[in-house]
């Protein structure tokens, strides 16, 4: 078998552009412009339906885009898929096993298609943390574990990208755990690359350094996950005395912000502002009534963009 060189001249693992797919008329996934970094792990977010599975197969070979290309490792999927694809693992609905077999058997026989050397079965089974597992019969292992073992399928051929589709969906909270955690430690640990698909934000949240949310097949944002914890940020309101003419001498002063139902509210003020912001409204004779802060949730954020898209 001929071995394939990533370009390491690549800053990216996935780039798309105009990606879409149309099914009898209506565009399931709508010019996805997709940039995913070497070395990061890629949140894919949107709710049940949105395009992110049919993305994903665009992304593996597995159905052919309307229009708009995929490329990855810097190159194009459509005229290199074989020699791209080797260095792909996946792990795409519910893993599909043979249930009298045991997670070493299970193994093996991908590990022949593959040509991926007899240590590599050992190496992925530490890696999923199934070692101790690994003569059981597959049928007895619970979700989480039959999760793991399909994670270490993937990782056969020692792939330099891992694309997997909603890994944690069923899974109880120490299954959950064990997944994040697993996929949390690829880049570093191994050099790897990951694409993880949910439908959860407090999920992805905890693992990705990127996010890319996708609303009826259209990417609605795409940055690090501080730059989506910082629109997320709340307003200050203060309750003041003669608040017109407080919130006039704060304008005066710089900040920024706005009379709401007889309160001033104020921007995106830290700490330091707000002290400085109250000493100079004492200082000015006014009298500080109550100060609240409002902070939007990172889950309320979410919802908000896949239901009404974010303006740029």
């Amino acid at each position: 078998m001929m071995a394939y060189e990533v370009n390491e001249m690549s800053e990216w693992m996935i780039q798309t552009k105009d990606l879409s797919k149309t099914y009898k008329g209506r565009a399931a996934v709508d010019r996805l412009h997709l940039n995913i970094a070497r070395g990061d792990i890629y949140g894919f977010l949107g709710p049940n339906g949105a395009g992110k599975t049919t993305t994903i197969r665009m992304l593996l070979g597995l159905i052919k885009p309307t229009k708009g290309s995929v490329e990855i490792f810097g190159r194009p999927l459509e005229r290199d898929k074989l020699n791209i694809l080797r260095k792909v693992g996946s792990l795409v609905e519910y893993p599909s096993y043979y249930g009298h077999l045991t997670a070493v058997e299970n193994l093996e026989a991908i590990r022949r298609i593959l040509d991926a050397p007899k240590s590599r079965i050992a190496q992925v089974l530490e890696t999923v943390g199934l070692t101790k597992e690994a003569k059981r019969p597959v049928k007895g292992f619970s979700l989480g574990m039959k999760q793991r073992l399909g994670i270490a399928a993937a990782l056969i051929g020692d792939p330099e990208l891992l694309i997997l589709d909603e890994p944690t969906n069923g899974l109880d909270p120490s299954g959950i755990l064990e997944i994040r955690e697993l996929i949390k430690g690829m880049p570093k640990q191994y050099g790897i690359t990951v694409l993880v698909s949910s439908h959860l934000l407090s999920e992805v949240e905890q693992m990705a350094g990127t996010v890319g949310i996708i609303r009826q097949g259209k990417m609605v944002f795409q940055d690090t996950i501080e730059s989506l914890r910082r629109q997320s940020e709340g307003s200050i309101s203060v309750a003041v005395s003669e608040p017109e003419e407080a919130l006039l001498a704060l304008l005066r002063m710089g900040y920024q912000g706005a009379l709401e139902q007889g309160r001033i509210r104020l921007e995106g003020a830290d700490d330091e502002s707000v002290a400085r912001i109250v000493k100079e409204l004492v200082q000015r004779n006014h009298a500080i009534y109550r100060i609240e802060e409002k902070r939007q949730s990172l889950e309320e954020l979410f919802l908000q963009i896949v239901g009404e898209g974010l303006r740029a």
